[in-house]
């Protein structure tokens, strides 16, 4: 993806371009429940160069020793196409900036670019600092001019600025011109409180244009009042050509700009050029990446990259998308999703055919099958079952209204004991379970830390000798939801199971007012699809 040196020096020419400046691995990081380990924050930055970030904003030097030691192991790994910076705030009051620590430390992180943050609010200056408004003035322009003279890129973040500029924006507007005047190659406008409204934000960029004609601004919003986004789309509107932010939205609090939409939005609704010609098709698969990496469940409704962005599910839309009509902002390939037609009671005969589509199978809509499965579906989501999370047992629900063969075992009966063997000790569960498999009957027994653990235990040996493929199907995860909550004890539970078998995933779903019951059909589900996917593997192989 890299595009050599002349090429990216004319884009970063290019007077429409917007410079994309990441802060996933230090603001990012500030979120709850997000903490990187130094490999970690190392392998983002460098899928974050490998996509086309301008910036990566890998910590504060000198702040923890995470971030000291990223930095000084990224000397040794050398970036393609960003730029690395470390961050950092302003020299203290009352001394020299070659005597400051902080100042000496991001020296030491050894980046080409430095990113330091000074007041711009009087309250801060008074309350927080507790200097007089001149001296924030001094220690913004000695730290910037200090930066420049060791030969570093400086960009200064204004923070708190659009609550600085309300109060006293003469006084706001003197720092950026402290800044500025002493070489800060940026001025970044920081919306700190995320409270700013989009209207806000576009006059207050309008008055520093007019006070610094010749400067360079940027943003950095925050979502506190769910305009992150809106915001820096508006300051780039009026002037900004510098974007703060973190993929998939991470920061504290309500967390920072996602720079997901932003520059989708840049690029394919605005027309302004920003990250890699090709970047877009890899967005997707970079917010999955940062979500992995962080142990965050992904949200399946972000814009352009969740998995729900492009799924269809009335059957109307589903329709129109079949025959050529668009319910689609974009084509969901621009940014590297993909299309998906849910299945559910909204569905119609259209939808069907779409779906078994997807699955290489050509099913006439208007036929008898399609009627059936649609019927199917419509009664079983009447149950509870639910076929959006877990298309495996969608395939298998189709692949037997087509009369396909699936089963490869019979059940004969199954039998759950919950055994409490002290007062210190956990409850074992014990499964028996008697199938009949290729005309032979087996029974077998088998301990778990529950129902389900034990009877996939029993399952898996009364499997292994007829399919030996069993042993790779692992179950990876474990949901139940109360279908009708109103039910009390004797409500109808639905259990999704994910399962895996090294090369692919899958989830299926059960549905019972019995939980163990429910587990087992779901449990099935999952077993016969593996192994039935398992064959048509080695069908194809032959």
């Amino acid at each position: 993806m890299f595009l050599g040196g002349i090429l990216v020096n004319n884009l970063q020419q290019n007077k429409n371009r917007v410079e994309i400046y990441d802060t996933t691995l230090r603001d990012g990081s500030q979120g709850e429940h997000i903490s990187y380990s130094v490999a970690d924050k190392i392998r983002i930055a460098r899928r974050l160069d490998e996509f086309g970030m301008d910036f990566i904003e890998g910590g504060w030097p000198g702040s923890n020793p995470k971030d000291d030691e990223f930095f000084e192991q990224m000397k040794q790994i050398p970036l393609q196409h960003a730029q690395l910076a470390a961050f950092g705030s302003t020299r203290r009051a009352g001394i020299d900036p070659k005597d400051d620590p902080q100042l000496a430390a991001l020296l030491q992180a050894d980046t080409p670019v430095i990113t330091i943050f000074g007041k711009t609010w009087t309250n801060h200056v008074q309350y927080a600092l507790r200097t007089t408004l001149q001296e924030n003035l001094n220690m913004i322009a000695s730290s910037v001019a200090y930066l420049k003279q060791n030969g570093k890129r400086v960009f200064y973040d204004a923070e708190h600025f659009f609550d600085g500029f309300a109060e006293n924006p003469e006084y706001a507007l003197d720092t950026l011109r402290a800044a500025w005047e002493a070489g800060a190659e940026c001025l970044v406008l920081c919306d700190t409180n995320g409270g700013a409204m989009p209207h806000q934000t576009a006059a207050a960029v309008r008055k520093v244009q007019e006070a610094l004609p010749q400067a360079r601004l940027g943003i950095h919003t925050h979502n506190d009042a769910g305009c992150a986004a809106a915001n820096a789309l508006t300051a780039v509107q009026n002037g900004c050509m510098h974007v703060q932010g973190t993929v998939n939205g991470y920061g504290e609090r309500c967390g920072n700009c996602d720079l997901v939409p932003v520059a989708a939005n840049l690029r394919l609704k605005l027309n302004y050029d920003c990250l890699l010609p090709d970047s877009l098709q890899h967005i997707t698969g970079l917010s999955q990446l940062v979500d992995e990496i962080a142990n965050i469940t992904p949200d399946t409704r972000r814009a352009y990259v969740g998995r729900s962005a492009f799924a269809h599910k009335g059957g109307v839309h589903t329709d129109a998308v079949l025959k050529g009509a668009s319910y689609e902002h974009i084509h969901p390939e621009q940014v590297g999703n993909s299309r998906r037609l849910l299945v559910s009671e909204l569905a119609g005969s259209s939808s069907m055919a779409g779906k078994a589509a997807e699955y290489g199978i050509d099913l006439d809509r208007k036929s008898p099958e399609a009627r059936a499965l649609l019927q199917s579906v419509t009664e079983r989501e009447h149950e509870g079952y639910s076929y959006e999370g877990a298309e495996a047992s969608f395939e298998l629900l189709l692949l037997r209204a087509l009369g396909q063969q699936v089963e490869m075992f019979e059940l004969l009966s199954y039998r759950c004991i919950v055994e409490k063997r002290g007062h210190d000790q956990e409850p074992v569960t014990e499964s028996t379970i008697k199938l009949l498999v290729k005309g032979t009957e087996r029974l077998t027994v088998a301990e778990g830390d529950g129902p389900v653990h034990a009877l996939d235990g029993a399952l898996r040996k009364a499997l292994l000798e007829f399919y030996p493929e069993v042993a790779r199907i692992k179950l990876t995860d474990f949901k139940v939801r109360v279908v009708n909550t109103r039910a009390g004890t004797a409500a109808r539970v639905r259990v999704i199971i994910d399962s895996t078998d090294g090369e692919r995933t899958w989830s299926t779903v059960g549905v019972s007012e019995n939980m163990i019951e429910a587990s087992w059909h779901a449990l099935l589900d999952s077993v016969v699809y593996g192994l039935f996917k398992s064959r048509e593997t080695l069908a194809e192989t032959r």
